[in-house]
C-alpha cells in the first residue's frame, strides 16, 4: 500500500533565531551529552523514540555502521532524563561549511505531552550553535537545519516553528507504507 508523505525542511541561520521553551515545572528533567560514542546506546535511543512513528531507515545498519555514525568528529547525542531515565534525545550531525543537521529528535512515547520536547529541542539547538566550542577543528556553526514529516508526532512541526525554525522546502511523494517497528518486534504504543 502507498501513502502520501510530506517532508518539511526547516532552518535557523543565526543563534538569535532560537526561541527557547520554558523548562518543565515540577519535573526533575536533566539534559546531558552522551559523551562516550556507543552504537548500542544510540540504537536504543533510536528505537525507543522512533519505534512507534516508523523510524526504520537505520534498522538495517550493522554495528560497524552505527559506530561510525557516533564516532564522527563533531557528532553529538544529547539525552533528556527524567529522574535518571532516558526520556528522549537530539542527535547532531556536523556537515561542511558550518552547517549542523538535527538528524533525529524525539521523546520516548511515555514522556510525550509533558513539555519535555520543547525544552530538549531548545537545548539541542543551543548545542548545535555552540558545537565548535567543543570541537576545536570545527568551524563556527552558520546554519542549523532539520526535516520533519507527516509521519512524525502531531506536535512536531509546531514545536520546531515555536523554537524559531523557518520552513525552506516542502516535498510531497508517494511512498510504500512501512510497518511500525516498535522498539522491539511486536511492540506498539
Amino acid at each position: 500500500m502507498h501513502i502520501t508523505l510530506t517532508t518539511w525542511s526547516l532552518e535557523q541561520t543565526s543563534p538569535s533565531d532560537l526561541r527557547p521553551s520554558r523548562v518543565p515545572e515540577g519535573d526533575d528533567i536533566t539534559i546531558a551529552r552522551a559523551a562516550v560514542p556507543s552504537a548500542e546506546y544510540s540504537r536504543f535511543l533510536y528505537t525507543a523514540v522512533g519505534g512507534d512513528i516508523r523510524w526504520n531507515d537505520r534498522l538495517a545498519l550493522t554495528y560497524k555502521q552505527w559506530q561510525e555514525i557516533v564516532e564522527k568528529p563533531g557528532a553529538e547525542i544529547w539525552v533528556a532524563y527524567d529522574r535518571g531515565t532516558p526520556a528522549g534525545y537530539v542527535e547532531l550531525d556536523p556537515q561542511p561549511d558550518g552547517v549542523v543537521e538535527i538528524v533525529y529528535f524525539g521523546l520516548v512515547p511515555a514522556f510525550r505531552g509533558r513539555g519535555i520536547g520543547g525544552h530538549l529541542l531548545s537545548e539541542g539547538v543551543r548545542r548545535a550553535w555552540d558545537l565548535a566550542e567543543r570541537w576545536p577543528d570545527r568551524e563556527a556553526t552558520t546554519r542549523v537545519w532539520l526535516h520533519t514529516c507527516s509521519l512524525d508526532g502531531p506536535h512536531a512541526m509546531d514545536n520546531y516553528e515555536r523554537r524559531g525554525f523557518r520552513l525552506f522546502d516542502t516535498k510531497v511523494e508517494e511512498v510504500e507504507e512501512s510497518e511500525t517497528p516498535g522498539p522491539w518486534p511486536g511492540a506498539h504504543a
